[in-house]
């Protein structure tokens, strides 16, 4: 059987929206091949078409979702102000969608247990970010915001949703994201 032209790159685009949404909702060790594919209404058999192992998979899924991040933090920064901004990635409706939210906030602590070579492509993809934020905050200090500082500012943010995600009590769980609202606006200032 002849596929269509961009039948593959079709598929590929599948295979990484799914392992994606199911990496960040689920964790990457909790997620199967089998299962991507299901999800991707692909057979097993065609993964390695499109991808050498689980890992490249990993890579793949981590830039397309650190990619798509960072192209809504620029459009939000560009838009609307930092409270605006931290109220939006703090809120309740980010907490309870993992699967489509931060990959930060679902994968870092995963991702530090990979290969090298994993940690140094999220480095990259999350690098672009954390220069964003940086240059953002320092056009609005007036004073040169490191990408160290825009790391702490991030850290913080993701640490508080991953800590609201963890609580199963919803008013302790609004109270962790306020609380981190109101640090990171103090932090951002400082």
């Amino acid at each position: 059987m002849r596929y269509t032209a961009g039948h593959n790159e079709a598929a590929r685009e599948r295979i990484l929206e799914a392992a994606t949404r199911l990496f960040c909702g689920q964790g990457i060790a909790a997620v199967g091949l089998a299962k991507v594919m299901a999800d991707a209404d692909l057979t097993v058999g065609t993964f390695y078409t499109h991808f050498a192992s689980k890992e490249a998979l990993v890579q793949g899924a981590l830039e397309r979702a650190l990619d798509a991040r960072h192209a809504a933090l620029e459009a939000a920064l560009a838009s609307a102000d930092l409270e605006v901004v931290v109220r939006a990635y703090l809120s309740p409706a980010h907490r309870d969608v993992a699967a489509t939210g931060c990959p930060v906030a679902a994968l870092a602590a995963e991702v530090a247990r990979h290969p090298a070579e994993t940690q140094a492509s999220f480095a990259a993809h999350n690098g672009r970010t954390l220069d964003a934020l940086g240059a953002w905050l320092s056009a609005r200090r007036g004073a040169e915001v490191t990408r160290a500082d825009a790391a702490a500012l991030l850290g913080l943010l993701a640490g508080t949703l991953q800590l609201a995600r963890a609580t199963p009590d919803p008013a302790a769980s609004d109270a962790i994201l306020e609380a981190g609202v109101r640090a990171a606006l103090r932090l951002a200032a400082a």
